[in-house]
């Protein structure tokens, strides 16, 4: 398995910090998350329905009139290798480390390509795989090449799939109102903006025949009762969505000059996490470590991405931290 964000229990045995007293940056999690209220006990005695409103409350959030829950989009990320011959698949690299590792353990060639070359990649691969925004780059991608992109592999039976857990903050720039197209499949998640990774919803975005095929692949109650309630609950509140997307357009932009401000001005980011290229990377995320703070380190390139504090405590203690470090010459 691939190594993530969010180990707190692993660090905090590493560390000998108590689990209570860490700060966790290490995960891009929105930290001041939906507000989930008691759930319904009838949602742990029943079966998941398809017929409970989610699919609904995901049409209209979405934009889309056909998507698929699953698991998390993780599942979907294992799922779709698995419904292509093997062919040639571009993934952007640095990026999301499991759609590599999905496509080539299912038998594809896959070849890593950085934003700069996604162009010149399109033809000569059979699927393209974006994360947009990317994680951990924070890269965007104008909608003009998106469109160019999914039409010369479409033309040719391919796919353009586009990984936007990351995109709630940001709607507008969503690929989720051009579906269904045939080769477009567009993943969302409930984990990041709504702070709800726990949960495990995800949707897959694309046409119908290809969602059946992937929804056979993974069997039925894919998301459990609980999850579906909780979701539908989350999708169809508008006004917290509204004021989540302020606060995080806030906090993002004062987590990049906190950053700067101590020698670490983000190579790049988006509302939920910044990402610091530096050689230091490893003895930050050390240091950071040994105070209570956990970020995530990357070492394709050396980097650290740093999440969003959660309260006002937290934003002193991660400046106070970041404030030692720099006195201490750690980030020269």
């Amino acid at each position: 398995m691939l190594e993530h964000g969010g180990r707190l229990r692993l660090a905090a045995a590493r560390y000998g910090i108590p689990l209570a007293d860490w700060l966790d940056l290490s995960t891009g999690i929105n930290p001041n998350g939906w507000p989930v209220p008691a759930i319904p006990a009838a949602t742990w005695t029943r079966l998941p329905e398809d017929e409970d409103g989610l699919t609904e409350a995901a049409y209209s959030y979405y934009g889309t009139p056909v998507l698929l829950p699953v698991a998390g989009s993780q599942a979907a990320i294992q799922a779709l290798p698995s419904l292509r011959a093997p062919c040639r698949v571009a993934v952007i690299h640095p990026g999301y480390a499991e759609h590599a590792h999905a496509w080539r353990r299912a038998g594809h060639a896959v070849t890593p390509v950085a934003a700069e070359d996604l162009d010149d990649a399109v033809p000569q691969s059979d699927v393209l795989v974006l994360i947009h925004p990317n994680n951990p780059t924070g890269a965007r991608f104008p909608l003009d090449p998106l469109l160019h992109w999914h039409a010369g592999l479409a033309a040719r039976g391919g796919w353009l799939v586009v990984d936007e857990a990351f995109m709630d903050a940001i709607p507008g720039e969503s690929l989720a109102r051009f579906c269904p197209r045939p080769g477009l499949i567009v993943l969302r998640s409930l984990g990041k903006f709504f702070g709800l990774a726990g949960a495990r919803v995800g949707f897959v975005l694309a046409e119908p025949a290809l969602l059946d095929r992937l929804h056979a692949r993974l069997g039925p109650w894919t998301v459990t009762a609980p999850s579906r309630w909780v979701a539908t609950q989350a999708l169809a509140d508008f006004s917290w969505q509204q004021t989540a997307r302020q606060r995080l357009a806030r906090d993002g932009e004062r987590l990049a000059s906190l950053l700067a401000r101590h020698g670490l001005a983000p190579h790049g980011g988006c509302a939920l996490f910044q990402w610091v290229c530096t050689p230091h990377a490893a003895e930050l995320h050390d240091r950071l470590a040994r105070r209570g703070i956990l970020t995530r380190r990357f070492d394709d390139p050396p980097s650290l991405r740093f999440g969003l504090p959660g309260s006002e405590a937290e934003w002193m203690r991660l400046d106070a931290a970041l404030q030692a470090l720099s006195e201490a010459k750690v980030c020269a």
